[in-house]
């Protein structure tokens, strides 16, 4: 196993040893035998359909969490215009502990961070032009969704037509993303 190579995706490229050099561009890749390459590309091993999927779903769920505990804090949080102090930093400190001492707040908090610590865990295998789009753009549409579930006005057609191009994009994404798992290594 080649303990170098997270060094030489950023342009570093050491022997087996771990001993590192700088260098200016990529660094060669060492073939099975032990020589190294010439082409300067670095070669990415394909990542299986069943990966691939599991790392979908990863962001599906991060999407409903951000997504759909967004209108459970706005509700939680409507009592904050109640809240007037004197100065600003007793404002701050009263504004805080409204909110921290609510468990109609807490728990929807909690489950928006979980859904930022998965989408971290994920992003550390997961391709950066699936990952993004996927996240942030299934968040609004579980907004939208937990929204009209909590009695909100979502906007009627224009919001449902977002949502259908929404997941029409995604769903492109996804499937461009599949089928490039499906062939040969894919090289930088």
């Amino acid at each position: 196993m080649d303990r170098s190579w997270p060094w030489r995706r950023i342009g570093f490229c050491g022997d087996r040893t771990g001993e590192s050099a700088p260098r200016t561009g990529p660094c060669p890749d060492p073939d099975p035998q032990g020589n190294t390459s010439n082409s300067g590309e670095l070669t990415i091993a394909a990542v299986t359909r069943g990966e691939r999927q599991r790392q979908v779903l990863a962001l599906v769920l991060v999407a409903a969490l951000w997504g759909g505990t967004q209108p459970l804090l706005k509700r939680a949080s409507s009592g904050l215009q109640q809240v007037h102090e004197q100065t600003w930093a007793r404002q701050l400190l009263q504004e805080m502990k409204t909110l921290f001492l609510n468990t109609e707040y807490l728990m929807p908090f909690f489950l928006n961070q979980c859904g930022s610590l998965l989408y971290y865990l994920t992003l550390a295998s997961t391709d950066l032009t699936l990952a993004v789009p996927i996240s942030n753009s299934l968040a609004i549409v579980f907004t939208l969704i937990v929204g009209k579930v909590l009695g909100e006005d979502i906007g009627g057609e224009r919001a449902f037509a977002g949502i259908v191009l929404t997941v029409a994009g995604i769903t492109l994404c996804i499937t461009s993303s599949v089928s490039k798992t499906q062939g040969q290594p894919s090289t930088l």
